[in-house]
């Protein structure tokens, strides 16, 4: 079996997940991430088949259970559901993706708990604070450089640093970072066994958009694990550093730009929690009253910004020791909830290629090469769906995407 090292630039859902497999395999590699640790960044996930099958591949088994165990109880529907602003039902659209696990289904998970998960083992190869700045590659070994001025040396750079990639601005300087316009507020609410009683059970579907007359649009997502988090925690990853987490619903409030409703939310980059709460409070006068109720739940604490952007795809490249995944490579906008599957799928596939390398199966730069071009043959399709100007319809679904068609009532 060859010997070579992997530098993995980023610590998300694909990186970690990344690390993993590449652990799991025997690949020797290092995680570099620029936060000071595993931060909030999100909340409620959509999970499918594509994204849970990836961590299948990769994890080791304690910690898929893990995963599997604290992931989002099944719903009576796994789709997503289009409401008005009165909880009426305009529609419903299957997610997309491979056919789900039929008895313990990939429905949702806590971002961060996620992402505690995948770097339980990873001690020793994940490094914190670690900002890259740019590569050296040399046709033999690649440098990955640090805005501290430092450098790591290996044989495989991946970019797994988001829609703002260093790596990626460097390699594929030409790639075009797109601004929807877009822009929102994402919160969570306590989901106590009162709240849950008001609440329409459209709401505890798979996934739950409901829009006002006046352009607004509030999306719902529900967190509830299958086991309590500290509880599956403490029996298959004792002392494992991850957080308990209560029961929520994911709130998100999303404003088009320059629409008639812009008026009722203040800047929203200087805005305080409370003025945003305030704002999200004025954006359902005359709503349900179930859906006003959830948003005086909100916990101000959670509520932080959001600017919905996307990569354009890119033109096949020249393949080198640098490859990319997950956003740093195609970030799409989350209409179709595929962004954290896609890293997923990316990451396993990149160990599995990488394993035949190293296994002898094939050539470095040849196994890098069939992992881009798997990579623009799954992948690309669906950013260019999810950045549809249609794909906010319920009847917008692209004959070139699978879908894993809800469970009946």
């Amino acid at each position: 079996m060859s010997s070579f090292h992997v530098l993995i630039a980023g610590g998300g859902i694909g990186g970690l997940c990344l690390a993993q497999g590449l652990r799991r395999r025997g690949i020797s590699c290092a995680v570099y991430e620029s936060a000071p640790g595993i931060v909030q960044a999100g909340y409620r996930l959509h999970m499918n088949a594509a994204g849970g099958g990836a961590l299948r591949q990769c994890l080791p088994d304690d910690l898929y259970e893990l995963y599997v165990q604290t992931s989002r109880e099944k719903p009576r529907r796994e789709c997503l559901v289009l409401l008005d602003h009165r909880a009426r039902e305009l529609g419903t659209r299957p997610h997309i993706g491979p056919a789900n696990d039929p008895e313990r289904p990939h429905t949702a998970v806590n971002r961060r708990t996620l992402r505690q998960i995948m770097s339980v083992g990873l001690e020793d190869v994940l490094h914190f604070g670690r900002t890259a700045c740019g590569f050296e590659d040399d046709g033999q070994r690649v440098r990955l450089l640090f805005t501290d001025g430092s450098a790591a040396s290996g044989d495989v750079l991946v970019a797994a640093d988001g829609i703002r990639s260093a790596v990626r601005g460097q390699l594929l300087p030409h790639v075009a970072t797109v601004d929807t316009g877009l822009r929102g507020v994402a919160s969570r609410a306590p989901l106590t066994d009162e709240l849950a009683a008001a609440l329409p059970a459209e709401l505890f579907d798979g996934f739950v958009t409901a829009s006002g007359p006046d352009g607004v649009v509030f999306a719902y997502g529900a967190y509830q694990p299958r086991r309590p988090v500290a509880e599956a925690v403490a029996e298959l990853a004792p002392g494992a550093d991850i957080d308990p987490v209560e029961p929520y619903m994911m709130v998100n409030f999303g404003l088009p730009r320059g629409g008639p409703s812009a008026a009722r939310i203040p800047e929203l980059w200087s805005a305080t929690p409370d003025q945003l709460h305030a704002a999200m409070r004025a954006a359902v006068t005359g709503w349900h009253p179930a859906l006003v109720e959830l948003v005086e739940h909100v916990d101000p604490d959670t509520l932080f910004r959001q600017s919905i952007r996307h990569l354009e795809p890119a033109e096949p490249w020249e393949t080198s020791r640098v490859t990319l995944l997950g956003d740093a490579i195609h970030a799409m906008p989350p209409t179709f909830g595929a962004g954290a599957n896609s890293a997923l799928r990316d990451a396993a596939a990149l160990a599995n290629a990488l394993q035949r390398a190293a296994e002898g199966e094939s050539a470095l730069p040849a196994a890098i090469a069939e992992y881009e071009a798997d990579l623009r043959a799954e992948v690309f399709p669906v950013l260019r769906a999810s950045a549809d100007p249609r794909a906010t319809s319920s009847d917008f679904l692209p004959d070139e995407l699978p879908v894993a068609h809800p469970a009946a009532r």
